[in-house]
């Protein structure tokens, strides 16, 4: 313990340089998890799959923890490009001491603004421009963060929903000419999600859904 608190105490230059980068480590990883859902492509995706599984009816099935896990694979696999340059333009640069903080900062921006801007909309954008009163930027890089941020988490959100009504769209079908038979039969009390759900899930299959559903995601970025 006492070696630790030395690295933060003494006046070394060295020292001083160890103990910025790992503050700024530990801020990273404090907030990784509200950079990983509001910057990425996760958002989109965890609720388009929360989605099928609401479609389907089949409560938990597949487990919240299958979910989240397979977002966050997907969140990896099609935010890669996007994580090497910053690893490139930033951080390597940063540990080997040819930039400082605030420069690794602002290139490493660069990459997850490019990546941003492609999928905001412009109506999201303009909105909390006007709200800021602030001025219309001339480029992607010179859009503030507290800007583009929110305005892509809102598209993210627009879309993802978009999505997960084109999903429900089957599913309901089948719904309502199971209700109209059972009630054309007189089962009125007999649950049309308990018929409904078998045939749902058959259809889901045969179709192979989650191929398509993944499909739709990749694609969609």
């Amino acid at each position: 313990m006492n070696d630790i608190l030395s690295v933060f105490s003494e006046s070394d230059l060295g020292n001083v340089s160890t103990s910025v980068t790992l503050l700024f480590l530990l801020t990273v990883l404090s907030l990784a998890p509200s950079l990983l859902i509001l910057m990425t492509s996760f958002a989109r995706i965890v609720i388009v799959l929360s989605f099928t599984r609401t479609a389907l009816a089949t409560n938990q099935m597949p487990p919240n923890q299958v979910i989240i896990g397979l977002a966050l694979f997907l969140t990896f696999f099609i935010m890669a490009p996007t994580f090497q340059q910053v690893n490139e333009q930033a951080l390597q640069p940063l540990f080997d001491e040819e930039i400082n903080l605030e420069e690794a900062y602002d290139r490493a921006t660069i990459p997850f603004k490019q990546f941003m801007a492609q999928h905001t909309r412009q109506k999201d954008l303009e909105l909390f421009i006007e709200y800021n009163q602030a001025e219309y930027p001339d480029s992607i890089e010179e859009i503030p963060m507290t800007l583009l941020v929110p305005a892509f988490a809102l598209s993210e959100i627009k879309t993802a929903f978009q999505m997960g009504f084109m999903i429900f769209i089957p599913f309901l079908v089948i719904d309502m000419v199971v209700a109209s038979t059972l009630m054309s039969m007189g089962m009125m009390m007999l649950p049309p999600v308990m018929i409904s759900l078998p045939f749902k899930i058959l259809l889901f299959v045969l179709v192979d859904g989650w191929y398509l559903v993944m499909k739709s995601l990749l694609q969609s970025f």
